[in-house]
């Protein structure tokens, strides 16, 4: 495969569009999620229209030796993976004392362990080669405490905290690290956690498309990371450290109810 990409959570949104963003660059891919028909009507469209190679893989990455039964079969089929997008996760609108902890669980399992254990299998690989470029699709919740999305929240700040962290790590290697942080975006990420029709996270946002292509470019600059939106990069940058921190929490929380 050429320049091969492994795209996580590619059935829909920001992760089909990043699969799209790939292979119009005339690079292969390997798109994972756990819908087959999704995955499988992508990868006939990707074929077709750009004429890259595209390796299906269906899986729910929660599932125990799923990503290491990834990158084993990957390692098999000979497919080196030179750009790594780490782009599955669900988030869910609900006080953290009653939501199922299953849900909480699987949320954990797939926006921080899914995401650090294929950075940790993938990473040396790339480093070995000089070569290897790594996009981490986290939120701007990652910088704020969510409620009625503690959870997905706290977990974001995860995935910007440990992109960022590496990325230094691996600088001069040839490997870039990248964090993604968009808004609001039109995925079906709103209507999984849970929220109401008339919420204000509902039918808002940006397109995932002008999302992915943006990422993408900053990814191939090599950027630490990267806010879809100027107004929201003055509010998380220059507003939001400024404001008290319940202030913030409270308009979050009207913001989700």
């Amino acid at each position: 495969m050429r320049a091969a990409g492994l795209i996580t959570g590619a059935s829909s949104g920001i992760g089909r569009s990043l699969a799209r963003e790939h292979a119009r660059r005339g690079r292969d891919v390997v798109i994972v999620a756990r819908r087959e028909d999704e995955l499988e009507e992508l990868a006939s469209e990707l074929r077709e229209r750009y004429g890259v190679t595209v390796q299906v893989y269906v899986k729910d990455l929660t599932e125990a030796g799923a990503r290491q039964g990834l990158f084993d079969f990957l390692e098999a089929e000979g497919i080196e993976i030179d750009y790594l997008f780490n782009n599955a996760g669900f988030g869910g609108n609900a006080r953290f004392s009653e939501q199922d902890w299953s849900t909480v669980s699987a949320m954990i399992e797939l926006n921080v362990t899914a995401v650090t254990e294929l950075l940790h299998l993938f990473l040396p690989g790339m480093k070995a080669r000089g070569r290897g470029w790594i996009l981490n699709t986290s939120s701007t919740a990652g910088f704020m405490p969510g409620p009625l999305q503690a959870v997905y929240f706290a977990t974001k700040a995860y995935v910007n905290s440990l992109s960022k962290a590496v990325a230094s790590e691996v600088d001069g290697t040839g490997v870039s690290v990248t964090v993604l942080c968009p808004g609001p975006v039109e995925t079906e990420f709103a209507d999984r956690a849970g929220f109401a029709e008339d919420n204000a996270m509902m039918g808002q946002g940006a397109s995932p498309s002008s999302v992915a292509r943006q990422a993408y470019t900053a990814m191939e600059a090599g950027r630490l990371e990267v806010i879809n939106e100027l107004g929201l990069q003055v509010v998380i940058k220059g507003l939001l450290p400024l404001l008290p921190e319940r202030l913030v929490m409270s308009v979050i929380k009207r913001m989700q109810s």
